[in-house]
């Protein structure tokens, strides 16, 4: 009489399937952080200074008002004419050109961003007062 032995189970535990799958997660989240970019602005912080300032002029002083109209030095302006008067006052500074930005505190924020990517694109350094 044939007397059949058991099949034993193996104990063993095949990891080359788990290192693929460990290497395709690992190459998936490489590749999606790279396409994630940050969205933020640059902003630079006031800082103190003991030396006295000197320069004697005038700031520009771009104003936005509760509708999120603009306003240069007081004077009602539209974007596009914002962004030529900036450019034409950055060409003139020959340097560094400084503005402050007021808006006013109901102004809808997308015209503060606006203007703050306005001053990126022309290089001038834009300062946020929310009081004159």
């Amino acid at each position: 009489m044939g007397l059949k032995r058991k099949a034993k189970v193996s104990a063993e535990f095949s990891m080359s399937s788990l290192t693929d799958i460990i290497f395709l997660l690992l190459i998936f989240f490489m590749l999606t952080s790279s396409l994630v970019a940050p969205n933020a602005l640059n902003l630079k912080l006031p800082g103190s200074s003991s030396a006295p300032s000197t320069s004697n002029e005038r700031i520009p002083d771009v104003a936005i008002t509760r509708a999120g109209d603009y306003e240069l030095d007081g004077k009602r302006i539209s974007a596009g004419n914002l962004e030529k008067n900036l450019r034409g006052k950055r060409r003139s500074a020959k340097g560094k050109l400084d503005i402050t930005i007021s808006p006013h505190p109901d102004s809808p924020v997308e015209n503060l961003v606006e203007i703050m990517d306005m001053a990126m694109r022309l290089q001038i350094n834009a300062i946020m007062a929310m009081e004159k």
